[in-house]
């Protein structure tokens, strides 16, 4: 979102969203190294902490293409990666968005920045857990400054591979507990979290626990991954979760909360159609006959 266009074409979306008695919440990522010299100004290398190669392909105009080699960004770089962050949120707002998450998830910049898998720098974002965090609470502090603690919410998935096969930190509960007793001094809108490995298994590695991370987050918890109706109630009556993000299975069910409700049958969409490019598969799924 960042350009006048986009603020454009984005506030075609808010308007009918709110047509409709709904909200709407942008979601402000950077890809970081998983993206390809195709996608980048003059042919240049995508941007990381340090110079490690992710795996897997990204989509372009022209399909998808293996991602590149990334270089590693210098120091003097970085508060032009938080002033990006910032000219995002700031036009969010233009856009009619009613708030916005920041994308500190699923092996993209800010959780580049984060594991010591993928970042191996020795100045004060690499190094430490409090250095590695540094970038996340920086962005996260500035995106609140321009709309308010209530407005920001933040993603986080302390173990997922995706994208790129990117190894977990090897202190997971160490770097996590730290970083989300931080953030929870925001006060933010909501934690959101990437339960295991995103879209796959809930599974998590050895000496993880994803119930006593979230627990250190005192505002509102979002879960997220693989949940079905049952586990969803189940959990959010045991206290493990204030609300659940369902992702995929809105997909195929624009009606998924009436189907839910109704114990509808539900639509599984086939992965191929995630990133098609059009609407097929995508945006044409009809609501179902209850």
């Amino acid at each position: 979102m960042w350009s006048e266009g986009q603020v454009a074409g984005w506030k075609k979306v808010t308007d009918a969203v709110h047509a409709a008695g709904g909200k709407i919440v942008s979601e402000l990522w950077h890809v970081g190294r998983f993206s390809s010299v195709e996608l980048q100004p003059d042919g240049a290398a995508p941007v990381a902490p340090s110079a490690i190669k992710a795996e897997g392909n990204t989509y372009t105009t022209e399909g998808f293409v293996p991602v590149s080699m990334p270089r590693a960004l210098q120091t003097d770089e970085i508060p032009g990666i938080i002033e990006q962050y910032k000219k995002a949120a700031e036009n969010a707002t233009r856009a009619g968005f009613d708030g916005v998450e920041v994308h500190s998830a699923n092996s993209y910049l800010l959780d580049q920045f984060l594991r010591d898998s993928t970042n191996q720098r020795t100045d004060r974002y690499g190094g430490s857990i409090e250095n590695r965090a540094r970038l996340t609470l920086e962005v996260t502090e500035e995106i609140v400054k321009i709309w308010g603690s209530d407005r920001v919410g933040i993603r986080l998935s302390p173990v997922t591979p995706d994208a790129g096969n990117t190894p977990p930190d090897s202190n997971v509960m160490a770097l996590h507990g730290y970083l989300i007793e931080k953030l929870d001094a925001f006060n933010l809108a909501y934690l959101h979290f990437v339960e295991g490995a995103t879209a796959t298994s809930r599974e998590v590695p050895a000496g993880v626990d994803m119930d006593a991370l979230s627990g250190l987050f005192n505002g509102h918890f979002i879960g997220n991954n693989n949940y079905d109706l049952d586990m969803a109630i189940e959990r959010r009556a045991s206290g493990k979760i204030d609300s659940v993000a369902f992702g995929r299975l809105f997909i195929s069910n624009p009606d998924l909360v009436e189907r839910l409700r109704r114990g509808a049958e539900l639509t599984i969409a086939p992965r191929e159609s995630y990133y098609g490019g059009g609407a097929k598969g995508y945006t044409d799924w009809p609501n179902g006959n209850y």
